[in-house]
């Protein structure tokens, strides 16, 4: 059974009281109501596993994925007044977005790793260019852009961590 000592170590220790095949005495459903602590009994053991799985499964932080989104290499550069390097761009796979994080490759080392500042489909601004259209393409803190280097964009997306 479940007793009043049971309710106080729950209360110690801010935790839910889980029984199986048992009841709580009436002495610690009134203490557990009192002090608001769960009482869960269960007379299926899946349901026990179920429910417990739940809850830690809650209490994990959620996981980063990195999701590709595109791909573009560099054509040719442009050094424009305020802008500062803009990588004349032919997008390859994907798509490429203004504010995704990106990925700077030269001869397959990671040069640089950071964020789309600006995007350009000839002189208006974009939102998105499509894979086979050209742009131009600002990157946030990063002018040592060169020829041929490839641009993977990405993102980040939450992801619930299972047991």
């Amino acid at each position: 059974a479940i007793t009043e000592s049971d309710v106080l170590l729950a209360v110690a220790s801010d935790a839910i009281i889980v029984g199986f095949h048992v009841t709580a005495d009436a002495r610690a459903r009134e203490m557990a109501n009192r002090e608001k602590v769960d009482i869960r009994t269960y007379a299926i053991i899946y349901e026990v596993k179920e429910d417990i799985t739940k809850a830690v499964e809650g209490m994990l932080k959620p996981e980063l994925v990195e999701k590709w989104v595109g791909t573009a290499v560099v054509r040719q550069t442009f050094r424009i007044p305020k802008a500062g390097i803009i990588s004349g761009s032919y997008v390859e796979q994907g798509r490429i977005r203004r504010g995704d994080k990106i990925r700077v490759s030269r001869n397959g080392v990671v040069v640089h790793e950071g964020t789309i500042g600006s995007l350009r489909r000839f002189k208006d601004d974009a939102r998105e260019v499509a894979a086979g259209l050209e742009c131009g393409i600002g990157l946030e803190n990063f002018d040592d852009v060169k020829v041929e280097d490839q641009i993977e964009a990405y993102e980040l997306v939450k992801s619930e961590r299972k047991l």
